[in-house]
């Protein structure tokens, strides 16, 4: 098995050519960022939807009718505050996940240039250009550290959602 490759890892397996590859994904990308886009509109379309009417409120037959302004506004029905809390908390657990995805996937490269892989014959890197990987390294705290707070903040924002809307 050391000549065969894998597909699905950027490496080609002679079924798909390397540029059906990446125009899939780049189409797989493009429709995730328009449905996004889309969710992100939608909550703010509701969020600021509002509408003012006067309409004729009969109290009795013999009495005129007494016209009272009425608002409809999206936090007076259950289902479009799930509806606008549910779109937050999504766009919210989104980011938290990719930014923990982009972590992962720069941490097990930076394994690699720390360590090396004797099975795949990649030597180490590190002890040759220290300064680059101490750098990297301090980025990488850097943003374990961002993407932590990031969760706190996602985490506190749908507490806060789930208790403001009750």
């Amino acid at each position: 098995m050391d000549g065969h490759r894998k597909a699905g890892f950027g490496v080609p397996d002679g079924s798909r050519s390397e540029t059906t590859t990446r125009t899939g994904r780049f189409c797989d990308l493009i429709v995730r960022f328009v449905a996004m886009i889309l969710t992100l509109a939608a909550a703010v379309v509701i969020g600021v939807d509002k509408q003012t009417k006067t309409v004729p409120l009969q109290l009795a037959a013999s009495l005129p009718p007494l016209h009272v302004p009425v608002t409809a506004r999206w936090h007076y029905l259950s289902s479009f505050v799930g509806f606008i809390r549910s779109a937050i908390i999504v766009m919210d657990i989104l980011t938290v996940a990719l930014l923990f995805s982009g972590f992962g996937a720069a941490a097990a490269v930076g394994a690699i240039g720390w360590r090396g892989n004797s099975h795949l014959n990649w030597n180490k890197m590190c002890n040759v250009f220290g300064r680059f990987c101490g750098q990297g390294a301090a980025s990488l705290l850097l943003s374990l550290l961002g993407a932590m707070a990031f969760l706190s903040l996602s985490l506190l924002s749908a507490f806060r959602l789930q208790r403001g809307f009750k």
